[in-house]
């Protein structure tokens, strides 16, 4: 079993910026790559951005693309998510997800992914 959870999430202004955090634990951090998918209001779940185990590679979402970064802390095993000049459209439930696969890149599908923590709801508002 895997155990995610996410911190960092609540209310930021429009323009402004916001780190997510998620803590694992369960098995080996380092073997797998992880990701953070969102769901907003009325949307469906939507990938934001995934790195693999070693941190060697990374991807984005067009929508977050130059104002999010993904990094992980093998040593500490979390991985963590900046968003910078948020936006109304960026508020959703942000979810930390595991990838099923061992040693894979990392992926922008939520079906590759089988460990998922809670959520953390981020709030854009003035």
């Amino acid at each position: 079993q895997v155990q995610l959870v996410e911190s960092g999430g609540g209310l930021v202004q429009p323009g402004g910026s916001l780190r997510q955090s998620c803590a694992a634990s369960g098995r080996t951090f380092g073997s797998y790559a992880l990701g953070w998918l969102r769901q907003g209001p009325g949307k469906e779940r939507e990938f934001v951005a995934t790195m693999s185990g070693s941190g060697d590679n990374t991807c984005y979402a067009g929508s977050v693309k130059g104002r999010c970064t993904i990094s992980r802390d093998n040593a500490k095993s979390k991985v963590y998510l900046q968003m910078n000049s948020l936006t109304p459209k960026d508020a959703a439930v942000y979810d930390c997800a595991g990838d099923r696969r061992p040693m894979s890149y990392g992926s922008d599908s939520q079906r590759d992914y089988a460990f998922w923590g809670p959520g953390a709801q981020v709030t854009v508002s003035s």
